[in-house]
């Protein structure tokens, strides 16, 4: 995926990570992209290296009672995308808040 095939969905994606949101529903619940946008998109963001993921510990999710999670975060190559769709989509600077650190309720 270099930067001129880097959409708009993945653009507002990387634009989440960016603002705190790590987990697959957080960024659709701060985008309003579908599921099914959000999880391929990130696989492919991935395979770009504009993004790393790990797996969050069975134990932290089980004392939660829900599913592990798998987080996202940006690398150096994910920010300069972004910096690149930034300057193409300048609806992106109009768009998400940065995380708080309140407590959300989970979707899970």
């Amino acid at each position: 995926m270099g930067k001129s095939f880097l959409s708009f969905a993945a653009a507002v994606i990387l634009q989440a990570l960016d603002n705190g949101y790590q987990y697959g529903f957080d960024i659709m619940d701060v985008t309003g992209l579908p599921s099914g946008t959000v999880y391929p998109a990130l696989r492919r963001l991935e395979d770009a290296c504009y993004v790393r993921s790990k797996w969050e510990k069975h134990s932290i999710a089980q004392e939660e009672a829900r599913p592990p999670r798998k987080y996202y975060e940006l690398t150096r190559e994910g920010r300069d995308a972004l910096a690149e769709a930034r300057s193409r989509y300048r609806l992106l600077e109009q768009t998400q808040e940065p995380k708080t650190d309140k407590p959300k309720t989970s979707r899970a």
